[in-house]
């Protein structure tokens, strides 16, 4: 039986990038803080407690604090939080993901110019709360084509709309909502804002998927981006399996399986996704 990693798994850029900042900043022996886990991936964050990284998770913590250095996580955070921070006098260290940055840019922008901005994403993710965190008029966030439906039904056609993605979303599905409001008429400027990281995985993880007998998606529960590539395995092969590290796997795989195929989230670190192709390739 052949165990074969997708093309392209794990750590993306954004992320490596954060989770670098952090243990460079533990190198210099100062007080550091992380605004929200780092990444979303338990074990990474786990691995940084033991580090003496501590996690902050509200506005109300930040302002408790008078030393030490805050980490802005990954995934971006609102404006507000920069403008605590420095009315704390506390040092900043951003380690948001520059596609994130980029986001936060566009709606800044657009937002003062007038736009209504549409975020097409999961309404709760940190990225996304952060992104709206940036808008300066109205936001809505929209997760469906139903979603989308349903708007367009109470928005006024006078809006200029501006579309923008949550990195890690669906591509598909975003395609999917964005021609909702194209074929309801509204001046939209759209910009897939979905990272390449994202669009690589995902393709290189249906492809996979498709000539698998078994998946196993490795990630953290609450890594959106993880739960997308879930999803997409989930749909071309019947037998996926999510889980977050070695011991959550409970493998059953069919006689008349030849080809096990593994991907992972970009929070996913490499010893990971190792241990669980060397478990696979000793135990099958």
């Amino acid at each position: 039986m052949e165990v074969k990693l997708a093309e392209c798994a794990g750590y993306c850029f954004g992320v490596k990038r954060a989770v670098d900042t952090v243990y460079e900043q533990i190198q210099k022996g100062k007080t550091i803080y992380t605004y929200g886990p780092i990444v979303h991936n338990e074990e990474v964050v786990r691995e940084l407690e033991q580090q003496g990284v501590l996690v902050l998770e509200t506005p109300e913590d930040l302002q408790g604090l008078s030393e030490g250095s805050v980490i802005i996580r990954a995934h971006g955070v609102p404006r507000r939080i920069y403008d605590i921070l420095e009315k704390r006098g506390v040092e900043c260290i951003d380690a948001t993901c520059p596609f994130v940055k980029r986001i936060h840019r566009i709606v800044d922008k657009e937002s003062r110019e007038g736009k209504y901005i549409i975020i097409i994403g999961n309404d709760g993710h940190p990225e996304v709360e952060g992104i709206k965190g940036w808008c300066n008029g109205p936001v809505t966030v929209v997760e469906t084509v139903q979603g989308a439906e349903s708007l367009c039904e109470n928005l006024d056609k006078q809006y200029k709309l501006s579309i923008v993605s949550q990195t890690t979303f669906n591509y598909n599905k975003f395609q999917d909502i964005v021609e909702i409001f194209r074929q309801k008429g509204y001046n939209s400027d759209i910009m897939n804002t979905i990272c390449n990281a994202t669009e690589e995985r995902q393709k290189s993880a249906r492809s996979l998927a498709r000539e698998a007998d078994v998946m196993i998606v490795i990630g953290g529960k609450h890594s959106s981006n993880t739960r997308k590539l879930y999803e997409i395995c989930s749909s071309e092969c019947a037998d996926t399996y999510y889980i977050q590290t070695l011991e959550d796997l409970r493998l059953e795989i069919p006689k008349t399986a030849t080809l096990v195929g593994i991907t992972a989230g970009a929070s996913t670190p490499n010893k990971l996704i190792e241990e669980v192709q060397n478990y696979v390739r000793i135990n099958f």
